[in-house]
């Protein structure tokens, strides 16, 4: 069915698996919802997901095809691939622009995800979510028993090295510099023989994503088969400082265990607002985001 109007219910910003999953329990509930997805996922390059119920080892882009094939099958939801670049709060709601338009919204839910800032590393951003990647629980499995890295340092480094010594005994962390663990760190790790390279690394030697070595700035060099890498990153829109959404000390926006953010009749799920990164995850905060959008809509008219 064709949208004839510009007013909506809801107005979810990010149409992958938060925003999807958010729109469904709306759907379900007959509310008027518009989706507007800009069309650039930061997992566009990982060939295949993991650790979700029914759609192990499928193709991140395939999950989402599907999911959005469900979702618009009900009548009263709605998809747009159009950039959302501002928004507005208003007395009556919210006021969202994109490019060529402007839409309206009693409630709003950000599922806008995150943007990886990949260091300037040779190779790093050609094997970013094949054989260079950020979760033992999304891809650790497929990489057991191999010889493997961790770009890391401090705390994250110490805690990713006793997952993924889990899962392999051949582990060694690369701190990219000066490393910054404790004694009774270091103790552990050399007991668990984890060895620790303080030399930056220059280049990840790879074909077509698939890592082989990794070379230092000394020249030497590391065979490695994948490499965990725990990278900064920044909010997917600038919409967050439109609307001064709270943030937590990790960058992410900070909501409540209902998936309210600080501006009233605003949601966020996903990426953006847990460090828990993975398909199961965002399918799960989206869906409590929509049933709690629909219940606030629910208090508010009754």
């Amino acid at each position: 069915m064709k949208n004839t109007s510009n007013h909506f219910d809801v107005i979810i910003i990010g149409g992958s698996y938060s925003g999807l999953s958010a729109a469904m329990a709306l759907g379900r509930s007959l509310r008027k919802v518009l989706i507007l997805d800009s069309g650039t996922p930061c997992n566009a390059q990982t060939p295949h997901s993991h650790n979700f119920l029914t759609q192990d080892g499928k193709k991140p882009s395939e999950i989402a095809s599907i999911a959005l094939e469900q979702v618009l099958k009900y009548d009263t939801v709605f998809f747009e691939k159009q950039k959302a670049i501002e928004a507005t709060k208003t007395e009556k709601g919210f006021e969202i622009s994109t490019e060529s338009e402007i839409f309206f919204a009693k409630k709003l839910i950000l599922a806008t995800g995150i943007r990886d800032i990949l260091p300037e590393i040779k190779g790093l951003k050609e094997c970013w979510g094949i054989s260079v990647i950020h979760c033992p629980y999304c891809h650790g499995y497929e990489f057991r028993h191999q010889k493997t890295g961790i770009m890391a340092n401090g705390e994250r480094a110490y805690h990713l090295a006793g997952l993924i010594k889990n899962l392999t005994d051949d582990v060694t962390i690369f701190t990219n510099g000066k490393a910054e663990f404790t004694d009774e760190q270091f103790a552990k790790l050399s007991q668990n023989n984890i060895h620790v390279i303080e030399e930056h690394i220059l280049e990840i030697v790879h074909i077509q994503g698939k890592l082989s070595e990794i070379v230092m700035d000394d020249e030497t060099s590391y065979p490695l088969i994948v490499l965990y890498a725990s990278l900064a990153f920044e909010q997917h829109t600038n919409i967050l400082e439109q609307l001064e959404c709270d943030r937590t000390e990790t960058g992410h926006i900070k909501i409540d265990t209902f998936q309210k953010i600080s501006v009233e009749g605003v949601f966020a799920c996903g990426d953006n607002s847990s460090p828990m990164r993975s398909v199961a995850n965002a399918v799960f905060t989206g869906n409590v985001a929509g049933a709690m959008v629909n219940y606030d809509l629910t208090v508010e008219n009754f």
